[in-house]
């Protein structure tokens, strides 16, 4: 198969291509500075694309059988003024732009996966949280239903549409995992401002794992949570971090200090969370590898 992959050299979108490289796939990845990108992974097609400017090149299509669509500016940053038109555009134009060039493809490819969210909910308190649950009405939701929206533009060219909406993914190499390491392993960490939010987890595997499920399955379309099947809140999710790497886990963030590092707007959307499900995803048959946290931590912790 070959898939073209947009957010290639991020987090996840870089598992995706080891993955799909390694059962055999070709894999074409559009890139701002694709010389950069090549030297990182080579064995990647680079071309490249300014997605809040411009469609990309036609050219990067040929032969693509699937997409898969990750291309976001982090939301994990104070939210200025200019910030917050990063975060949108590369998501709500890029879309756009890339499903432009889509829909004037003469062969077309059969599948767009594009990346969203579960910020599209809002704070959700203790509400068990599934796929037609409403969109909330906070900045990062907005962001995420304008993704979403853009994204069903693809539907109108006939191709398979399939929407990823992503939990907080576990790696020990990027994310706020990465980020909490350290203060754990120095016996300094625990809850984060209170620690009743509930905390939608994912093992990288099983993001992955379901990115490449919805790219392969026909039958999988709409939208899918991309979090571990019982969500935990905070509180309990910096406990099994702490059994994890044997150390207690008992110093609490006040929420002040969120609001000092990101700014009082995403300090906010840090104190509230989703107790998000995957029931459309279990639904139609996906198998998580990590589906408890304590089995997921112990793994990115020892390997």
């Amino acid at each position: 198969m070959k898939v073209l992959v947009t957010g290639a050299t991020g987090l996840v979108g870089s598992a995706l291509c080891d993955s799909l490289l390694a059962r055999g796939d070709e894999v074409v990845g559009l890139s701002r500075d694709p010389d950069q990108a090549g030297r990182a992974k080579p064995e990647i097609a680079w071309l490249a694309w300014e997605p809040t400017l411009e469609r990309p090149p036609a050219a990067a299509f040929d032969g693509v059988e699937g997409v898969v669509h990750l291309l976001g500016e982090p939301i994990s940053q104070r939210w200025s003024k200019e910030a917050k038109v990063r975060i949108m555009e590369t998501r709500r134009a890029g879309t756009h732009n890339l499903i432009g060039t889509i829909a004037g493809l003469e062969k077309r490819p059969s599948v767009l996966v594009s990346g969203s969210a579960v910020g599209y909910y809002g704070d959700r308190g203790d509400a068990v949280v599934e796929e037609d649950t409403p969109p909330g009405t906070s900045f990062d939701a907005e962001v995420a239903r304008e993704w979403e929206k853009a994204a069903h533009e693809v539907e109108g060219a006939g191709v398979r549409l399939a929407i990823v909406r992503t939990g907080l993914v576990l790696d020990a190499d990027g994310g706020l995992l990465a980020e909490l390491l350290t203060p754990f392993k120095l016996g300094v960490g625990g809850p984060l401002a209170g620690g009743n939010q509930y905390f939608p987890w994912i093992h990288l595997d099983d993001e992955v794992g379901l990115l490449l499920w919805a790219l392969d399955e026909d039958k999988v379309s709409g939208p899918l949570n991309a979090a571990a099947p019982n969500p935990p809140t905070n509180r309990d999710f910096s406990k099994a971090l702490g059994r994890a790497l044997g150390r207690p886990a008992i110093l609490p963030l006040p929420g002040f200090v969120l609001d000092l590092k990101f700014g009082s707007e995403f300090g906010h959307v840090l104190r509230g969370g989703q107790r998000a499900v995957p029931k459309r995803a279990q639904e139609l048959g996906y198998e998580f590898k990590f589906p408890e946290l304590d089995a997921a931590l112990q793994d990115i912790v020892k390997s």
